[in-house]
């Protein structure tokens, strides 16, 4: 029997398109004590948000994290996503790409979402999450955006993180910057500071790396820059590798895959103190939306410049403080430690000395 199709009208800004959404009431998220989001209800919040979701998250190259059926198995666990960075077959020709070139020098064509019709089309391809790139797809190899991922640690939580992201900012203003916060729609918080499209991905991560070292001197027994887990301890740790190239964060008003659908959100700054981020849903964010408008509705009114943070990462240079780790599927990077789990090269040093 054919699976059930109903016909979504969408009103873009160019016209009325009609997107074609199959099995609309089946359950993408469980809810406690209330009816799980439908497919169908998920594709009428993307409509809902779509001007800001695009003003954070279109015009630029973006991954599309999918799952077939929903955000949990049958047995209640976690369901595995898989990743589509390319236009699969048959998309429509409403949905844009862009070519853009990967950390391995390949280069291969990306989508782009840049009307409320191609988000639907995304719910339809079962998209959860979307991770947008830091670049414009007029420039994909300058990013608009610094952004920093402050992940909490195992026995860190909201708290410890909120007090980090307050820190950060006055960092980040001290380099010239205004900061954007939004809940990274699970534990964590992510800081964004519009930039002018001056540097290419690179040089944009030194000036990550420099801002957190600044962060973990102010706030050593609770910020960590440590890449390997066995070193961060109970801290905050800045994710400094999600400034790379091809590496991403959920977007703002991007839905997680974690039950209950929370959203990604922009956030006031005095919004911080009191946040509960399980609170910002798919089922929360319109009413939020047309209560206190987008906090990030002016975020590129005035784009920075990362000077300062590029002086202070050749200070750090000047002392001894050099390149950090890059992730595994990277190639060798100049000036990159080893990429040696810490624990194992003190092994390895032992049995060198034994022999």
């Amino acid at each position: 029997m054919a699976s059930e199709r109903v016909t979504v009208t969408v009103h873009d800004t160019d016209g009325e398109r009609d997107v074609s959404l199959s099995s609309p009431n089946k359950v993408i998220w469980p809810v406690d004590g209330a009816d799980g989001i439908t497919k169908a209800e998920y594709a009428d919040y993307v409509q809902q948000v779509s001007a800001p979701f695009l003003a954070s998250n279109g015009h630029r190259p973006v991954s599309l994290e999918r799952f077939r059926d929903g955000v949990t198995t049958a047995s209640g666990g976690r369901a595995e996503g898989f990743f589509s960075k390319n236009p699969p077959k048959g998309t429509p020709d409403y949905v844009d790409a862009v070519t853009v070139t990967y950390n391995s020098g390949r280069r291969h064509p990306q989508i782009v979402l840049n009307r409320a019709s191609a988000i639907v089309w995304a719910v339809q391809m079962n998209t959860i999450v979307f991770h947008p790139w830091a670049s414009l797809a007029g420039d994909t190899d300058n990013p608009v955006e610094l952004r920093i991922d402050l992940d909490p640690q195992p026995g860190t939580g909201i708290t410890e993180t909120v007090a980090a992201a307050h820190e950060l900012r006055a960092v980040l203003a001290e380099a010239g910057l205004e900061a954007f916060i939004k809940t990274s729609g699970n534990r964590g918080l992510h800081v964004f500071c519009p930039i002018e499209p001056a540097w290419e991905f690179l040089v944009v991560r030194h000036a990550v790396i420099a801002a957190g070292r600044e962060l973990e001197r102010r706030m050593p027994d609770r910020v960590t820059m440590n890449w390997w887990k066995e070193e961060r301890g109970q801290r905050v740790f800045v994710d400094f590798n999600q400034a790379n190239r091809d590496r991403t964060m959920a977007g703002a008003y991007s839905p997680r895959a974690i039950p209950g659908a929370p959203v990604s959100t922009p956030l006031r700054w005095d919004e911080l103190d009191d946040v509960d981020p399980t609170r910002h849903t798919v089922r929360s964010i319109p009413h939020r939306l047309a209560e206190v408008g987008d906090p990030w509705a002016d975020m590129h009114r005035a784009p920075g410049r990362i000077d300062t943070l590029l002086e202070w990462w050749e200070r750090d240079l000047a002392n001894e403080l050099g390149e950090l780790p890059f992730p595994p599927e990277f190639p060798k990077m100049p000036g990159e430690p080893p990429r040696v789990q810490p624990s194992r090269k003190v092994a390895a040093h032992w049995d060198d000395s034994a022999e």
